[in-house]
């Protein structure tokens, strides 16, 4: 069977709701009435840290599909104040956060035990809260949420080839500033600043998934001990660990992008690292400089930079079942499913989601049940 990109059509039912006149639909959505809707009419367990587990109405998987919201509409109604990332959340929230995820993903793993058999993948899509509302890629709900989902590998090798110049598919390998240019730098960043005792860097060959070769270019490291390290709080600060020096490269990237030969940035989480591997690289300045000058000399190209850190970081699993973690240098705005190689058209077709429901429904109220049974929410009146 080929190796490349497929594309899955997901059928979805219609979304009763009204956008006001006037606004945009991700104005909307990131309003504290849709969250309301959100709530009320998909949600299906909250806990007191302001956590919501919903089903996804417009979803990308009619097997299992759901998320983690980190429900601040009402906390904080300015849009573009809100959490976008882990490291952005407060320690208390993050730890419940990190327990719902294991479970979650526990259960994924339980239920479809065979990579054979069904693609299992979780992880969060988070965006700056900097961008305008209306730029391409920013989420419709601008808040930070996680995704769990399962796809049947059935599916995966029966779906048509997506194609593979879709942008949304060109995050990692050849096509991204920072695999082309400054790849070694990269990990080398990474190996240097971050001290790592669960997660393990992976081979390409090793993490990339024989249906698709994704993800590609992007690095990857192994989770030691599999499932039951995601019950270690280890783990999680290693996680967080992957963010915290991705935004460090990429923030000390483009300062020197925007302004040449620019100061050490005053809040970075590995300065040291910074400084000592990435200020004193040719090829990590030298890239900077030319980016800088392309920003200079053609408007077009300097308004579709991403200033501020975009990315998808994703645990999934791979064709052997061992479990890898990889994060995306996100310069556009792309799915999560795509950093695997999965593009998912969504058309609304109420019948055919119809006939999915009830499965789908059955795994989302167990899973609910045993995140509740471990004091991690309460149950909401949803079906």
């Amino acid at each position: 069977m080929q190796t490349g990109p497929r594309q899955l059509v997901t059928p979805f039912r219609p979304i009763p709701l009204e956008v006001p006149e006037g606004m945009a639909p991700n104005e909307f959505f990131n309003s504290a009435e849709n969250l309301n809707d959100l709530v009320h009419n998909n949600g299906l367990l909250s806990n007191p840290e302001h956590l919501l587990l919903y089903r996804k109405a417009l979803g990308h998987s009619g097997t299992f599909d759901c998320s983690i919201i980190y429900n601040t509409a009402r906390e904080i109604l300015n849009p573009l104040g809100r959490p976008v990332r882990r490291t952005q959340v407060p320690e208390r929230v993050r730890r419940v956060w990190n327990r719902m995820n294991a479970v979650i993903i526990g259960y994924m793993l339980e239920q479809w035990p065979e990579p054979a058999e069904a693609l299992v993948l979780a992880g969060e899509a988070s965006l700056d809260a900097t961008w305008p509302l209306t730029a391409p890629g920013v989420p419709s709900i601008r808040m930070l949420h996680n995704h769990f989902m399962v796809f049947p590998q059935a599916d995966l090798r029966s779906a048509e080839p997506a194609d593979p110049s879709n942008p949304n598919l060109t995050d990692g390998g050849q096509h991204s500033l920072f695999q082309a240019h400054m790849r070694d730098v990269y990990r080398a960043f990474f190996a240097t600043a971050l001290e790592l005792e669960l997660l393990c860097p992976a081979g390409g060959e090793d993490s990339a998934l024989a249906l698709t070769g994704y993800p590609q270019g992007l690095p990857c490291w192994e989770i030691r001990g599999g499932a039951a390290a995601l019950r270690d709080m280890r783990f999680w600060h290693e996680y967080d660990a992957l963010l915290m020096g991705f935004l460090d490269f990429y923030r000390s990237f483009f300062s020197q992008v925007s302004s040449r030969n620019a100061d050490l940035l005053p809040d970075l989480y590995f300065p040291a690292a910074v400084e000592r591997i990435l200020l004193a690289n040719d090829a990590f300045m030298g890239t900077a400089k030319t980016i800088r000058e392309r920003c200079i000399h053609e408007p077009a190209y300097a308004n579709a930079i991403r200033w501020e850190p975009a990315f998808k970081q994703l645990i999934y699993r791979g064709d052997d079942g061992r479990l890898f973690v990889t994060i995306s240098q996100n310069s556009i705005g792309n799915a999560i499913t795509e950093l695997l190689g999965v593009v998912v058209k969504r058309v609304p077709d109420a019948e055919a989601y119809a006939g999915l429901e009830p499965a789908l429904l059955a795994h989302l109220h167990r899973v609910r049940e045993r995140l509740a049974a471990a004091d991690l929410g309460e149950i909401l009146g949803v079906d």
